[in-house]
């Protein structure tokens, strides 16, 4: 090793790790002709111990599943009281901005209104358009067997109208728009945009916030009323062209099939939908921290809560619109 000019202590790794495989393959290495400055180094190298920590096997116990089941409880009830209290900081900017009009973003509640609404509207009818034909499709399939169908056009109208399209309304803008809110707000908090709002006497909920939840306040019925219209036209085209029923039986069947309280169903839960996902997107996008794996992680996390809350709702509110005979 006379030719070697600089050695540091990877390099020393090195030579070590090449000599422990060649002893363990029957070959003794000899180094020679390292420089003096270099063989101190080596030889501490050489003669450092290293043990691998021993491995011990945890054994799990009833108390570390306790443990689990009171941290899962308590991280919920945390999650729960973030949620009420963002419920109560829009509620009071709300009512602020009542008080006060002039303190209002208009400009910012109409971008957000078109960039959530407007900008959303193609996706929307084309993945309503689908569903009403995949239930329709299916709904002949099946229904056909037994010779029933016109209770097909039924089914797919009290479905569509009180299921079906403000559930998938409210998913698809859970995915779009509330990870797009949290995105935004997590990375004002990265840059610390929103400590510098409240330096300068600024309220963030009013500011950010606020415009956001409204805008999807107001597009998400209007969104779901263009997705139940979307998808009852992809279930007419099918029965049309699938199940051979024209279009003017469909539409006769549609109109003794559904009332407007059907459609008023699906619509009362499209603004209580549309407060979940704001509220859960600027909880979570007030979380993020200064690194980008967090702004993922609590994107991930909105989308994902947003959701779950929206499945709920609709499941709460078909028990109680069924206990008052809706």
């Amino acid at each position: 090793m006379s030719a070697v000019e600089q050695l540091d202590t990877y390099g020393a790794w090195l030579v070590r790790w090449l000599r422990t495989v060649l002893r363990e393959r029957g070959t003794e290495l000899t180094i020679s002709g390292l420089a003096l400055r270099f063989r101190e180094l080596q030889r501490d190298i050489d003669h450092l111990e290293i043990e691998a920590p021993a491995a011990t096997p945890r054994v799990w116990s009833p108390a570390d599943m306790l443990e689990r089941i009171g941290r899962a409880v308590a991280s919920a009830w945390d999650q729960f009281i973030a949620f009420i209290g963002m419920v109560g900081a829009l509620s009071l900017s709300l009512l602020a901005a009542v008080r006060h009009p002039r303190s209002f973003r208009w400009i910012s509640a109409a971008h957000q209104l078109d960039r959530v609404g407007w900008r959303g509207v193609p996706i929307i009818l084309l993945i309503t358009f689908l569903i009403g034909g995949i239930i329709s499709q299916q709904g002949f399939f099946h229904f056909r067997k037994f010779g029933a169908d016109e209770y097909v056009v039924d089914m797919v109208g009290i479905l569509v109208l009180r299921e079906i399209g403000v559930l998938i309304v409210a998913i698809m803008v859970a995915g779009r728009s509330g990870s797009s809110y949290t995105a935004e707000l997590g990375s004002m908090k990265m840059r610390e945009e929103i400590d510098a709002l409240r330096t300068m006497g600024l309220d963030p909920v009013q500011i950010l916030i606020l415009p956001r939840a409204l805008a999807l306040v107001v597009a998400l019925p209007l969104l779901t009323f263009v997705g139940s219209v979307a998808a009852l036209y992809g279930a007419g085209l099918v029965a049309w062209l699938y199940g051979g029923m024209s279009p003017d039986i469909f539409i006769a069947r549609l109109k003794e099939a559904i009332s407007l309280t059907h459609f008023k169903v699906g619509m009362i839960k499209a603004p209580f939908m549309a407060l979940a996902i704001g509220v859960v997107a600027a909880v979570e996008g007030l979380k993020v921290k200064g690194s980008a794996e967090s702004l993922g992680r609590q994107t991930t996390t909105s989308v994902v809560k947003s959701i779950f809350l929206v499945i709920v709702f609709d499941g709460l509110f078909a028990v109680f619109f069924a206990s008052i005979g809706m």
